[in-house]
């Protein structure tokens, strides 16, 4: 009966709500830090700390519901207990969750603050600064409201909700400590959503379930979506997974959305937390769309209120079936066997633009539907690779070892120099496209080769076991074929350059002289000749041929500065 009526309590929405929140505006970066430390002056239930520095130069702000008496305590008991983590204005033209937690808080003040069964709570009021501060009405064309409202790009003109790898921006390093000290369950990213027209107020995105923990994955669709589910039906809002389509419209199937870890809610994921976004429909009023998340966060609070063993048990067990991995499983896609989706939308048609005189895209809206659509929902893993026992990682890559620092990876420096045997990767083959994208030229389709080779390590060179916290993060990085890793983010891109050429005049005449030492070689280079046209017409790509094989070509080149290696293990029986 006290469950009943605690999940009751926390179901309900929109009561006493405060007029500032409620209706067609968000507040200004300084007005929600003031109200923010308003709060938490009045209240010792709530904390506000500054976690750190923006691009912007202003600070990210961290509140605290349901802590301790002090920052250590605070963060200590956030480890320690259920924790629930929200973060706002990553895309500050999207501030429906900005609202939504001012909202949740003041409704929770009002209920008598009830902090027993209460998780720990933090919330990022606005994430992005530079973004929050740089206001208008009109960056967001096809939104309804707020008045106004921030810009997507931060102060640096970066997504940052591209940036959870890389790490381009101060703001992400802030994240990163305040994501580790306060180790979450649950992770909540607030967004607004950019797609087709449908009835549907709110959807999410949830962590793709065959990339998760089993326990884990388990606990989260099956037990807190259907409570997410059945808490938003009783305030009249249905819950949809995100219409991702697979085509033009829903008709066509709508795809489980991938949630790489250089979004917000993959990077949670991959540190073991249930992880969403909640995207609002963005053609839905501003007010109906913040009682969503509202909705949304209200019954995510209690859920977690009363699930708090179960949720220790997953995330125990996920934290052990990790240690446990043998294969990182990535390029994970969808399967083309389909399953339906009972879906909510609008007739469309496809009639010709009075502005281009072509076909357009055209939802009506007074004419709803409601039938099942094609919905892909299971991935399968495309490739894996082999976890070994640790990593070497030399001292000149600064910028890589500062970026495993802030995500708390335990490393030792090398203060003895030695010679080992490990294996060293060589980058055989990758894409790279034309134009950049969010300040990189993110490479794909990565191919690589790991060999054995006897390695003298310098002082300061890093070596770091694999069988730590965040073993997965660790192996996503430094494994320079998965789809988000450091190599793919163009950390290592001078690696990959050949510092030392030939000029084909002068070396036409040792290229003859190395055929004619190299038997099996000019064998290799005939046959090479004979089958391949291209070749055979192009005598630079033919002494370029002789060139990499011979003595004068740079040992290092396409070799990435990371060596992995096992430890010792003594099979012998006492």
């Amino acid at each position: 009966m006290k469950v009943f009526f605690l999940l009751s309590l926390f179901c309900l929405s929109g009561l006493n709500l405060k007029a500032q929140y409620d209706g067609n505006l968000t507040p200004t970066y300084s007005e929600l830090i003031r109200d923010y430390e308003e709060l938490a002056d009045k209240h010792s239930e709530i904390s506000l700390f500054q976690m750190g520095e923006s691009d912007y130069g202003l600070p990210i702000y961290l509140c605290v519901i349901n802590g301790s008496s002090d920052s250590l305590s605070t963060f200590k008991k956030a480890k320690e207990s259920t924790t629930l983590l929200i973060n706002n204005g990553i895309h500050p033209g999207e501030p429906d969750g900005v609202n939504a937690c001012l909202i949740w808080i003041n409704n929770w003040i009002d209920q008598g603050k009830k902090t027993k069964k209460l998780p720990v709570i933090g919330i990022i009021p606005a994430y992005n600064v530079g973004g929050m501060i740089n206001r208008s009405s009109s960056s967001r064309a096809n939104q309804d409201g707020p008045e106004e409202y921030g810009f997507r790009g931060n102060s640096k003109n970066l997504d940052l909700n591209r940036d959870f790898i890389k790490m381009d921006s101060k703001n992400m390093f802030t994240f990163a400590k305040i994501y580790h000290a306060l180790d979450p369950d649950v992770f909540i990213d607030t967004h607004v959503s950019n797609g087709a027209d449908y009835q549907y107020t709110i959807s999410h995105i949830a962590s793709v379930k065959e990339r998760m923990a089993p326990e884990l994955g388990m606990l989260m669709h099956e037990d807190l979506i259907p409570h997410l589910n059945d808490c938003l039906k009783k305030k009249k809002f249905d819950l949809i997974p995100y219409v991702n389509l697979k085509g033009e419209t829903p008709e066509e199937g709508i795809v489980v959305f991938n949630d790489l870890p250089r979004y917000a809610m993959g990077y949670a994921s991959l540190m073991n937390a249930m992880s969403f976004t909640i995207e609002t429909h963005m053609l839905k009023p501003f007010a109906e769309r913040v009682n969503a998340t509202l909705v949304f966060l209200e019954g995510t609070v209690s859920w977690m209120s009363v699930h708090k063993s179960e949720i220790e048990k997953a995330r125990n067990g996920a934290r052990n079936w990790e240690e446990n991995l043998e294969y990182y499983n990535f390029n994970f896609k969808p399967i083309d066997e389909k399953d339906s989706l009972l879906f909510k939308g609008f007739e469309y048609s496809h009639p010709i633009s009075e502005v281009t005189g072509l076909k357009r895209l055209k939802y009506h809206r007074d004419k709803p539907y409601e039938k099942y659509v094609p919905y892909y929902k299971v991935y399968e893993a495309n490739d894996s690779t082999f976890i070994p026992d640790f990593y070497i990682v030399e001292k000149q890559c600064d910028d890589v070892i500062n970026r495993l620092k802030a995500n708390n990876i335990a490393m030792t420096l090398i203060s003895d120099p030695g010679t080992v045997l490990l294996g060293r990767y060589k980058v055989l083959n990758f894409m790279s496209p034309k134009k950049p994208y969010e300040g990189h030229f993110l490479h794909s389709n990565i191919e690589k080769e790991i060999s054995l080779i006897y390695k003298y390590f310098k002082p300061g060179d890093v070596f770091i076991k694999t069988n730590q916290k965040n073993k997965r993060f660790l192996v996503s990085v430094l494994e320079p074929d998965t789809p988000d890793s450091y190599f793919a983010w163009n950390l290592f891109d001078s690696y990959v350059q050949q510092k030392e050429h030939f000029s084909s005049y002068v070396f036409e005449d040792m290229a003859l002289e190395i055929l004619a030492k190299n038997e099996s070689l000019r064998i290799e280079f005939e046959e090479k000749k004979e089958s391949d046209e291209s070749f055979r017409k192009s005598s630079r790509a033919q002494l370029d041929f002789i060139y990499k094989r011979s003595k004068y070509y740079e040992p290092t080149h396409n070799y990435l500065p990371i060596f992995s290696g096992m430890d010792d293990k003594d099979d012998s029986e006492d």
